[in-house]
């Protein structure tokens, strides 16, 4: 199996590292990653610069380093590492949790979704730490992959969907066990604050304290909060099938504009 491995946190970041590990019992690993963090980046991808590659051998794991994006990464790592196509895209393991909407901003779960679009299967990982601070053990993300991999790459596939996992940053005695979720709600008080420099003059700094929904049940943000690993299936058409229906009772359809 030939699988190609990026991130948002850069080559050198520890979570990369613990991915390919878990990994390379599968198949052959390549990896192709930003050469800085580039976390919040979402699916943008680099349009208007060159995007530079080179060689970065990382632990062992042949590497390539792109000054651009995880999008930039995948679709650069098809011309480099696996110019003829590869079985396997994962994304992570991020520094910290994509859960709920957050996924919509991250370049972890955008790595994982840039895979999907080019028809190969592909998987996010991420670290649910909810207390700041507090270790990630991407120890146990790497031994529940390694142990798990199997079950996952077995696992019924759908074209134009791919995996989004959260794995809760404790031990891995205190994991308990995985759930297949939806995709909750993740808000945050406070999210700009204003502050001043010490000339007085006023900026914004984006971020807030984040706040848990529980009375969501079945969702990613249940499960990673009561100690399970989230897997949540994320379909690239974000259409909203059944509404879209409803609306056509309502709205009409195959209207002509202008009315003759």
């Amino acid at each position: 199996m030939r699988i190609l491995i990026t991130n948002d946190d850069g080559i050198f970041a520890p979570g990369i590292v613990a991915l390919s590990r878990a990994a390379q019992a599968y198949g052959e690993v390549k990896i192709v990653a930003p050469d800085r963090e580039r976390s919040a980046c979402g699916h943008a991808m680099t349009m208007r610069e060159p995007l530079r590659v080179r060689r970065q051998d990382v632990e062992g794991f042949e590497g390539y380093m792109v000054n651009g994006l995880p999008v930039d990464c995948v679709n650069v790592g098809l011309s480099v590492a696996w110019p003829d196509g590869c079985d396997l895209v994962l994304s992570g393991i991020n520094n910290g949790p994509n859960l709920g909407f957050d996924v919509t901003y991250s370049g972890t779960v955008a790595g994982a979704m840039e895979g999907c679009i080019n028809g190969i299967f592909s998987i996010s990982v991420s670290m649910a730490r909810f207390v700041a601070q507090a270790p990630l053990h991407f120890e146990t993300a790497e031994a529940w992959l390694a142990e798990n991999f199997d079950m996952l790459l077995k696992a019924p596939r759908k074209p134009r969907v791919f995996l989004n996992l959260n794995v809760p940053a404790v031990s891995i005695e205190q994991i308990q066990g995985h759930k297949i979720t939806k995709m909750g709600g993740r808000v945050y008080e406070d999210r700009v604050e204003r502050r001043e420099d010490p000339w007085g003059t006023p900026y914004f700094w984006q971020g807030g304290v984040i706040v848990m929904r529980g009375e969501e049940p079945d969702t990613d943000v249940e499960a990673a909060s009561q100690g399970f690993v989230s897997i949540n299936p994320i379909s690239l058409d974000w259409t909203d099938h059944s509404f879209a229906e409803s609306l056509r009772e309502s709205l009409g359809g195959g209207h002509v504009y202008p009315p003759k």
